[in-house]
């Protein structure tokens, strides 16, 4: 039998794809459950922020609708859209058919508990995503042209050389792009 183009390509990547995905989707043992280490990473990483923040996510909720439906902007402020329009543009970056197929999957197997579980790591997330769009912002660059530049490759490599770590800071900037490029091939 012929292998089609696809099966092929399937084929040659098939070793590194199944190894970053046993890296990945490590899990541990916590009681008689299997968890995987990332779930804990990304939980822990969202805790950590909110009690950071001290829980920005809840305190200051009704100022951040406010901004986002500009009932509260700043003219002065320097950028090419609204604050709509940068919720609009990472909402769409962020949720997609994935989420939504999930969402239902985790619900018919998991049932209600499944539901309280993705609300809370929502609003937990919320931290997460604060001080990743609150660094988006802060190491942005203004181009001459009246453009912005930015984004987690800007604040990397930026952020970490402001910590006297620029070596670290391109490393990573550089690994960040090249795993977007990877995602979007899949």
């Amino acid at each position: 039998m012929v292998q089609s183009f696809d099966e092929k390509i399937n084929q040659a990547v098939a070793p590194f794809t199944n190894f970053i995905s046993g890296i990945v989707f490590y899990s541990i043992s916590i009681g008689n459950v299997n968890v995987p280490l990332i779930l804990i990473w990304l939980l822990g990483a969202g805790l950590f922020f909110t009690i950071y923040f001290r829980f920005l996510n809840f305190t200051h909720f009704s100022k951040a609708l406010k901004i986002v439906f500009a009932k509260e902007d700043n003219v002065q402020n320097k950028g090419e859209v609204s604050h709509f329009q940068a919720l609009s543009a990472a909402l769409s970056g962020t949720l997609g058919l994935g989420n939504i197929s999930g969402v239902a999957i985790a619900i018919s197997i998991g049932g209600p508990g499944a539901t309280v579980w993705m609300i809370f790591a929502g609003l937990i997330g919320m931290c997460s995503k604060f001080a990743e769009c609150t660094l988006g912002v802060k190491y942005r660059i203004l181009n001459q042209n009246g453009s912005v530049s930015g984004g987690p490759m800007y604040y990397l490599s930026k952020g970490f050389e402001n910590r006297g770590w620029p070596t670290l800071g391109k490393i990573l900037a550089v690994f960040f792009c090249v795993m977007c490029i990877g995602g979007a091939l899949g």
